[in-house]
């Protein structure tokens, strides 16, 4: 049988989190003769790689063959953010079950996106389910160590300058790595109503009157829902002044959520005042978009111990979690 020409000129396009379009030349007169495409596709290790998913992606992904450009989808190994390199071979398949096969490509490299709108609306619904009952709280807190709120007075001018988020939760959240903010605490303890006395963060926590970052010209957004390894889990939500560069970003991105009426955050009138609430059964961690001065709230020093082990500073999701992953790129 006559030798096949060898697929060359890859184009990727249509790239998602968890697949992407790939089309090739080849001679016109393989064309009716090709019955199946081989790819071969790798990915590409480096120091950030995701350690607890797609240790061993799948070197040679077969097809029969189909017009071009073909589709190529699986969130079994395909993740978000991640370098990959392409080859193809086409081949056709002979009447002894052989196959007859061109030969490779030249490589090409290519990345994965991030999570979609809808594909964070699928973890919001999961979110939503275990969210749990509504608790009152006043303040919003942030605690680090004693060094870091001596270096805010004395070189930012008294002002908690917002920074860029790490890579913790979800390896396809859109904020990682992109969105500028200062994470918060709301979680305040069944029984007192207060913040709990522990933080994994530092000794020290400042205060803030909840109104003072949260409320009618505040856009509030759904950003991801993570566990380590854990029984309980995190939400991570973005608040945002409206018109802010961090409203613009997220807006683009990330679900937005009726301040008065979501499972996770609220803020509403009653009795001519405004209320605020948070869900018991989840931990918030609220980032805020802009800078905070510290002379909007009061700085103190907890009487509970710093609590290392519950860190989520650069986290890593559990992959196998059925109760916060989708069947998208993890």
């Amino acid at each position: 049988m006559e030798l096949l020409s060898t697929p060359h000129s890859i184009e990727i396009n249509n790239i998602t989190c968890d697949s992407f379009r790939i089309s090739w030349a080849m001679d016109s007169g393989d064309l009716d003769r090709v019955t199946h495409y081989f790819i071969d596709l790798n990915k590409k290790e480096n120091k950030n790689s995701n350690k607890f998913k797609h240790r061993d992606v799948p070197t040679k992904l077969v097809a029969k063959a189909v017009p071009l450009p073909m589709t190529v989808r699986g969130h079994w190994f395909l993740s978000p953010r991640t370098e990959y390199s392409v080859a193809v071979q086409t081949a056709v398949k002979q009447s002894d079950g052989e196959y007859l096969v061109s030969g490779w490509s030249e490589t090409v490299e290519f990345c994965t996106g991030d999570y979609a709108k809808e594909h964070l609306a699928q973890l919001q619904e999961k979110a939503d389910l275990i969210a749990g009952r509504m608790l009152r709280f006043s303040v919003f807190y942030r605690n680090q160590s004693k060094e870091y709120f001596q270096y805010v007075r004395m070189h930012c001018g008294n002002i908690m300058k917002p920074y860029l988020k790490d890579n913790s939760g979800s390896h396809g959240s859109p904020t990682s790595g992109m969105l500028h903010g200062i994470f918060f605490s709301c979680n305040t303890e069944f029984n007192t109503g207060q913040p709990p006395q522990d933080s994994p963060y530092g000794r020290y926590r400042f205060q803030v009157p909840a109104q003072r970052l949260f409320g009618p010209n505040t856009n509030l957004y759904f950003a991801d829902l993570y566990c380590m390894y854990t029984a309980y889990h995190y939400v991570i939500l973005v608040l945002a002044p409206k018109g802010s560069p961090g409203d613009h970003f997220c807006r683009e991105r990330l679900p937005q959520l009726d301040i008065s009426c979501n499972k996770f955050l609220i803020c509403c009138m009653e009795d001519g005042e405004l209320v605020y609430r948070h869900a018991q059964d989840v931990i918030l961690e609220v980032l805020y978009t802009e800078p905070v001065d510290l002379s909007l709230g009061m700085l103190g020093e907890i009487s509970g111990h710093q609590l290392m082990s519950l860190s989520t500073a650069d986290a890593k999701k559990d992959p196998s979690c059925k109760t916060c992953n989708i069947s998208v790129g993890r």
